[in-house]
C-alpha cells in the first residue's frame, strides 16, 4: 500500500487520536464503576510503574528495529486495553488493563517525535509539533462532543467507542506511515537482539550523561510526575464530592466537563496560533522561559483549585490549569529535541524523559492516594501542587547557565560499554 506524506499523516494522528476523551473515561470511573480515591489512583500507578519498566526498552526498539513497528504496537494495544475497560466491572482487572494501556504506551513514547522529527528534520520540527497541537485542539473539540453525547447516553458505550477510534490510529500507522527518515543498520552489522538493544540504551545512557541540560529536564520531569498524579486522577472527584458542580440546568456531569474542555480548547487553539506566529518570526529561542512561566502558574491554579469552595473560582482555576497544561506540550517536546542531536538514540533519550514522569507518578501516586484516603481529597491536590515547586528552581538554574552546568560538565565522562 502506498505511504502518504509524513507531516500530512502527523496531523491525522494528532486529529484522529485526541477524540477519545479522557472526560469520559474518568466519569465512567467514578459514576459508573465508584472507584475510591485510592484505587484511582492507584489505576496511574500500575499504569506508571509499567511506564517505568518498559519506557526505556521500547524506545530501544524504536531506536534500533523500526519506529513504525513500535508505534502500531503502541496504538493497537493502547486502543485494546482502554476498550476492555470499557467492558469490565471489577477494579482489580480495570487497574491491569490500566498497566497493560501503560506498556502500550511506552512503544509511543518517544517513538512518535522521533519518527516525526526524523522525517521532518530537527529544524522544521518544532512548527509541526505546534501546527500539530491546533489539530489536537480541533480533534479534541470534535471527539468531545460527539463522546459527551454519547457518554449522556451511556459512559460504558463511550468509553468502548474511544478505544475503537484508538485502534484505528494504530492500523493507519501499520498501512499509511513512512519511515525515510530512520536508517536500520544492516544485518550483518547487527549482533543478537539482546546485544543490539543493551549497545542503544548504553549510548542514550552516555548521550544523557554529557548533556547537562537533558539531565535538568530528567529532574524537571521526575518532579512533574510526583506533583501532578493528584490532579490528573481526582479533579473530576473532588468537584462532584467535594465542591459540587454548579446548579444551572440540570446538567449530567459529563455535560460540565465536556464543557469546561471546550473552552479550554477554543482558549488554546488560539494561543498556540499565537506560539506558532512568535516562532515562526524568532525560532524556538525563549522556550525555556516559557515553560517556567507555565509551571509557575500551574502551581497556582493547583492551589487554589484544591482550596475553594466556590464552584466559579473552582471553574477558572480549573480552566487555567487545561490551557497552560496543553501549551506546555509541544513546548516540552520543542525544548526536549533541541537537545538530542543524535538521530540513533533520538527515541531512547525521549524514553527516558518519559520514564522519569513515569517513576515521579508511580512513587507520588500511591501517597496522595493514600493521603486522600486518609484526609480527603484536598489534602492530596494541595500536596501534588505543592511538589511542584521544586522544579521552579531547576528551569532557574537552566535559564540561569543557559544550560550549561559546569559542576556536571566537570564529572568525568562515563566508560564505554
Amino acid at each position: 500500500m502506498r505511504r502518504v506524506d509524513a507531516e500530512k499523516l502527523y496531523y491525522a494522528l494528532e486529529l484522529v487520536l485526541s477524540t477519545p476523551t479522557w472526560i469520559v473515561m474518568s466519569l465512567y470511573l467514578v459514576s459508573d464503576l465508584n472507584l475510591s480515591p485510592l484505587q484511582l489512583v492507584l489505576m496511574g500507578t500500575a499504569m506508571e510503574a509499567s511506564v517505568f519498566l518498559c519506557e526505556v526498552p521500547t524506545g530501544v526498539v524504536a531506536d534500533t528495529y523500526s519506529r513504525r513497528l513500535s508505534l502500531v504496537i503502541g496504538f493497537l494495544g493502547m486502543g485494546t486495553a482502554w476498550l476492555l475497560v470499557g467492558v469490565v466491572s471489577s477494579p482489580v482487572v480495570v487497574i491491569a488493563l490500566w498497566a497493560l494501556w501503560g506498556v502500550s504506551y511506552t512503544f509511543t513514547s518517544g517513538a512518535y517525535e522521533a519518527w516525526i522529527t526524523d522525517e521532518v528534520g530537527v529544524e522544521r520540527v518544532p512548527i509541526v509539533f505546534l501546527r500539530g497541537a491546533r489539530f489536537t485542539y480541533v480533534g479534541s473539540f470534535v471527539g468531545l462532543f460527539v463522546f459527551v453525547a454519547l457518554g449522556v447516553l451511556s459512559l460504558r458505550a463511550a468509553v468502548i467507542c474511544s478505544g475503537a477510534v484508538t485502534i484505528a490510529g494504530g492500523l493507519a500507522c501499520a498501512f499509511l506511515m513512512p519511515e525515510t527518515g530512520f536508517t536500520r543498520r544492516p544485518r550483518e552489522a547487527r549482533a543478537s537482539m539482546f546485544s543490539e538493544l543493551k549497545q542503544t540504551a548504553g549510548s542514550g545512557g552516555r548521550y544523557v550523561r554529557a548533556q547537562p541540560l537533558l539531565l535538568l529536564l530528567l529532574g524537571i520531569a521526575l518532579i512533574g510526575g510526583t506533583g501532578a498524579e493528584a490532579f490528573d486522577r481526582l479533579k473530576e472527584a473532588h468537584f462532584i464530592r467535594d465542591i459540587g458542580l454548579p446548579t444551572v440546568g440540570d446538567f449530567e456531569p459529563v455535560v460540565w466537563f465536556g464543557a469546561l474542555s471546550v473552552v479550554s480548547m477554543v482558549f488554546g487553539f488560539f494561543a498556540v496560533g499565537r506560539l506558532l506566529r512568535r516562532f515562526e518570526r524568532t525560532g524556538t529561542a525563549g522556550v525555556a522561559k516559557l515553560l517556567t512561566g507555565a509551571t509557575a502558574i500551574v502551581i497556582v491554579g493547583l492551589l487554589v483549585f484544591a482550596l475553594t469552595s466556590s464552584a466559579a473560582v473552582a471553574i477558572v482555576a480549573l480552566l487555567t490549569v487545561f490551557l497552560i497544561n496543553r501549551l506546555t506540550g509541544p513546548l516540552w517536546s520543542i525544548w526536549v529535541n533541541q537537545q538530542i542531536t543524535d538521530s540513533s538514540v533520538r527515541a531512547t533519550v525521549l524514553s527516558m524523559t518519559g520514564q522519569a514522569d513515569a517513576i515521579g507518578q508511580a512513587v507520588g501516586g500511591p501517597v496522595l492516594g493514600g493521603i486522600g484516603n486518609v484526609w480527603g481529597i484536598r489534602a492530596a491536590l494541595t500536596t501534588g501542587a505543592l511538589v511542584l515547586t521544586p522544579s521552579l528552581a531547576l528551569y532557574a538554574r537552566a535559564l540561569r547557565h543557559g544550560g550549561a552546568e559546569p559542576e556536571l560538565e566537570a564529572l568525568p565522562a562515563p566508560a564505554e560499554t
